[in-house]
């Protein structure tokens, strides 16, 4: 049986115009990529066209999704540990970052949400003592992280609504426990050489401090001295003055008795002089 040569060509029409055309629907979006390049974001629901076989489309569901996550480890800011298992509620918000960052990989953005997520909760809860973080209003611990998250989210496209603390647990078991005690025993071993170093580092200014202040005393010591000294000798010449005025034989007299005492004050001094030098007048038997 033989078709008509209009058949071959009507049905090729059909799967090229079957293959330009897709269908958004409510709550999805859709992109268009031509060669791999995204050429067209954001489109809402309805029928749309496309280049057959040059260009591909990638619909996305824009709807409300939980992001669970494995239960974490943190600490309070009273350094208790606490295992706690969360969930997160968001959306696609943009569809082109969405794609290129994760390629359109659902499984790809939690990974990458996650560790963004885990972080804001540590820091939240290592502000917070466990009476607050478990007796406390759950939706408020996460309320100020928020927009910390939605930042580094943006980068995926993504937008968090809100994040549920399911359940807030203490850990138990040797394993935590010898945890728990290196951490202890390493905190105050920090503490000790911090002690340590200050004490250290205290020694050390004072030490200095009463080093400067013995080199000032001496420093004064010594002037004084020699101040009192310089008065002594000053005190001495004005009495020997006086001395030579009111008797220059006893001052002459005086004198050679000094200079005889440091000619021989060695005990083993030689001097050789002639039998008449004045410096002799007063050893002299005839005098």
């Amino acid at each position: 049986m033989r078709f008509p040569a209009w058949v071959p060509a009507l049905v090729a029409a059909l799967l090229v115009l079957l293959s330009s055309v897709f269908v958004v629907n409510e709550g999805q979006s859709a992109l268009v990529l031509n060669l791999g390049k995204v050429v067209r974001s954001d489109i809402g629901p309805g029928l749309h066209f496309k280049l057959p076989l040059i260009e591909s489309a990638r619909v996305f569901d824009r709807r409300l999704q939980i992001l669970a996550a494995e239960p974490e480890r943190y600490l309070t800011s009273e350094k208790k540990d606490v295992s706690v298992d969360f969930f997160a509620i968001g959306r696609i918000s943009n569809v082109r970052d969405f794609y290129r960052a994760t390629n359109g990989d659902e499984k790809v953005a939690a990974d990458r949400l996650a560790p963004i997520i885990k972080d804001a909760l540590r820091n939240e809860i290592n502000a917070h003592t466990l009476q607050q973080v478990v007796s406390g209003d759950r939706s408020k611990v996460l309320a100020t992280q928020l927009a910390a998250i939605n930042k580094g989210a943006a980068t995926l496209g993504v937008q968090i609504s809100d994040i549920r603390i399911k359940r807030i647990d203490l850990p138990t078991g040797g394993e935590v426990i010898g945890q728990v005690y290196r951490r202890m025993s390493a905190q105050r071993q920090q503490v000790a050489s911090q002690l340590r170093a200050e004490g250290q580092e205290t020694k050390q200014k004072i030490e200095s401090e009463a080093d400067r202040q013995s080199q000032v005393l001496l420093a004064e010591a010594e002037r004084d001295a020699q101040k009192l000294r310089g008065e002594g000798d000053a005190e001495a010449a004005r009495i020997y003055a006086q001395a030579a005025q009111r008797d220059p034989g006893f001052y002459a007299f005086q004198r050679s008795l000094e200079a005889y005492r440091q000619a021989f004050a060695g005990g083993d001094s030689v001097i050789v002089l002639e039998r008449n030098d004045p410096f002799l007048q007063y050893m002299r038997s005839d005098r």
